[in-house]
């Protein structure tokens, strides 16, 4: 009986330790993350642009070789690419490295649309396949909608934003102030009855 669980114990422990030996092996790898975001710009002659910028970062331990980047998610019949491109590659991205592409594109048609996730091919030295990575999917969104006109009190929220803050710490301040300068209601009792 001890044998056998001497035996189990050997066992799951030489197991445990193989595993590991091989995750720390395993480690010694690239760990790309890419993440693509997208914003709407509104033009005054009614046209709307889409800026998109995608940054890729190397969180492994290892150099990645030969990446290569693309973004093929924008049809040509919906999109017109107006400044940059919507592919690069790269010769390495080092440990801790980020690098991003970005470029910009005219919609053509109004709706809502949601583009896939750009593409990220890179080389790691002791495979010789090339590895895959997708970058963070966008929201949806809705270009050339009709948006509702600003409201008539924004300028108050900014006012808010900017010197709310401020106020309030002037306005705890003061009233410290007087609390400590103004004589107390007990002093003015104590006064009363003598």
């Amino acid at each position: 009986m001890a044998d056998r669980l001497l035996h189990a114990l050997l066992f799951i422990s030489f197991s445990l330790l193989l595993f590991i030996s091989s995750a720390v092996a395993s480690s010694d790898a690239p760990f790309i993350v890419a993440h693509k975001k997208a914003t709407l710009k509104r033009l005054k002659s009614g046209a709307e642009r889409v800026l998109v910028n995608i940054d890729i970062y190397n969180e492994g331990s290892a150099a990645a070789y030969d990446v290569s980047l693309s973004d093929d998610s924008w049809p040509a019949d919906a999109f017109d690419v107006t400044d940059g491109k919507t592919s690069s590659s790269w010769e390495r991205l080092d440990v801790g490295a980020l690098v991003s592409l970005s470029f910009e594109l005219e919609a053509k048609v109004k709706g809502k649309f949601q583009g896939a996730p750009a593409v990220v091919k890179y080389r790691v030295p002791t495979k010789a396949a090339l590895q895959e990575a997708f970058s963070t999917p966008l929201f949806p969104l809705d270009i050339l909608e009709d948006r509702p006109p600003d409201a008539k009190f924004d300028w108050v929220s900014k006012l808010l934003a900017t010197y709310g803050s401020l106020v309030s710490v002037i306005s705890i301040v003061a009233l410290f102030v007087y609390l400590v300068a103004s004589p107390s209601s007990v002093a003015k009792a104590n006064k009363k009855k003598r």
